[in-house]
């Protein structure tokens, strides 16, 4: 058994060399995209007065959630900017964020699909699973190879790394809608799209934001890796300090992530169950109009009842 071996690392660099050779044109289309959007978003964030995006993100908070959380990002922030971490935090918040825009353009459709047959996902279960616990460290060997270092190498590890759970639980949520639902749309005379659009996206939107939760809470986990990669943020500082053994750095970088992450995770769980949440701008925007509605609908059956009823005739 000494000379058996099966060189599946030799196959997987002779693969990447030959897409480097071969589809050269194609990396350098990719990294023109990638640095493009990452760095026109970094400029517009680090670009505009950090008072006026804080308030925009507080506002974001209460119109999801509650005021609570509209003051909590307020104080959150802040202490970003007394850290002196701004301009790195808002690197890191332009990666995610394109990082996971990218990742939920792929991983919806795909998990509808899979959803929808069978076939796609016996093939994708194998490959998310291969995706998702294959240390994410080994995706930026190609990556740098193809893309050299910087941010674009971080981003497409970060998307690979992400993908998964969008896929699978956008597939969950499609495949967990009420089967007799989905008969009714058919018996009256809905297409499969019609059926996609109005019943089972609508009610597959909880399991859905969960998986978009789920993705952007992976995308600012590789921060880290993708600062290795030489993407500028958070994460390359807290390399830094690692490197340099360097605690007060660490602790600090560290806090600015998470700072981020709570602020994105408590966002986006907000959008998929946005009627838990009645001291939102959305909840108290539905209430009022619902007060509104049933005034209106009160209003109308008084009137029809006066209407309906006989008419009296006078007392002489």
């Amino acid at each position: 058994m000494d000379g058996f071996r099966v060189p599946i690392g030799e196959w997987a660099s002779t693969a990447v060399d030959w897409v480097k050779d071969n589809l050269e044109g194609l990396l350098d289309f990719i990294s023109f995209v990638v640095k493009f959007l990452v760095n026109g978003l970094t400029d517009i964030l680090v670009g505009t007065p950090f008072p006026l995006l804080i308030a925009i993100f507080a506002l974001i908070a209460w119109f999801v959630r509650s005021w609570q959380m509209a003051v909590g990002t307020v104080v959150a922030f802040v202490l970003i900017v007394g850290m002196n971490l701004w301009e790195p935090a808002m690197q890191t918040l332009s990666l995610v964020i394109v990082s996971a825009i990218v990742a939920v353009l792929i991983a919806i459709p795909l998990g509808i699909w899979s959803a929808r047959n069978a076939t796609v996902r016996a093939i994708l279960k194998p490959v998310l699973d291969f995706m998702q616990t294959m240390p994410a460290f080994v995706y930026l060997i190609p990556a740098i190879v193809f893309f050299s270092i910087g941010v674009v190498p971080g981003l497409v590890a970060t998307v690979i790394f992400s993908l998964p759970p969008g896929v699978r639980l956008t597939e969950l949520g499609i495949r967990g809608v009420d089967s007799e639902t989905v008969e009714a749309g058919h018996a009256f005379g809905a297409t499969p799209g019609q059926i996609l659009r109005g019943i089972q996206l609508p009610l597959a939107m909880p399991t859905i934001m969960a998986g978009i939760n789920q993705v952007i809470m992976l995308a600012l986990s590789m921060a880290v890796i993708a600062g290795m990669a030489g993407a500028d943020g958070l994460g390359k500082m807290v390399v830094e300090a690692i490197s340099t053994v360097n605690i007060a750095k660490g602790v600090e970088a560290g806090l600015g992530v998470v700072l981020v992450a709570v602020f994105l995770d408590r966002v986006t769980a907000a959008l998929g169950t946005p009627s838990e949440y009645r001291s939102s701008l959305i909840g108290v925007i539905s209430r009022r109009q619902g007060e509104r509605r049933a005034t209106a609908a009160d209003a109308a059956a008084q009137a029809e009842r006066e209407s309906a009823s006989p008419h009296r005739a006078p007392i002489m």
